[in-house]
């Protein structure tokens, strides 16, 4: 379980570090070369390290599913809509955005049991932390904004 909490926390802060760099990537390019150099150059270390470490048996796909092979795509998508939302909203928020909607769609998908996954039944515990985090979002969002602007808001 330690491992799985490290491993965790290292990718938070990849996927934080990705975000930014392909934020600056961005600003020098357009959001589809974007979209291509950093899949692309995921695509060549991974095969790299792959065959290092994996041989020939990289190749061996134990009758995978077909529609599991649209994770790339979705990778397009995951790609795209990271770099916008940081070049929009700022790293912080859009994280924390983006964060909180994967949160919240894994809780769904393991609630109803999509995708293979077992099922998870959904308690009240899961409820007040997803609203524990979204007000922390609001919070955040809201922290330099007067009192009296938001009640404009309201």
């Amino acid at each position: 379980m330690l491992y799985g909490l490290l491993l965790s926390l290292i990718a938070g802060a990849l996927i934080g570090l990705q975000s930014i760099f392909n934020s600056k990537v961005n600003e020098r390019t357009g959001i589809w070369l974007t979209t291509t150099f950093v899949l692309g150059m995921g695509f060549i270390a991974s095969l790299i390290m792959g065959l290092f470490l994996d041989g020939k048996q990289l190749f061996d796909l134990h009758n995978m599913k077909v529609w599991y092979w649209f994770s790339g795509i979705v990778g397009v998508g995951v790609v795209f809509c990271l770099t916008k939302g940081i070049r929009i909203l700022g790293p912080t928020y859009a994280t924390s955005i983006i964060l909180t909607s994967q949160l919240l769609f894994a809780l769904l998908f393991d609630t109803k049991g999509w995708l293979g996954l077992e099922k998870v039944p959904f308690t009240s515990k899961q409820l007040i932390g997803v609203l524990l985090i979204i007000s922390g979002i609001l919070v955040f969002k809201l922290s330099g904004i007067s009192f009296k602007r938001i009640k404009q808001l309201i």
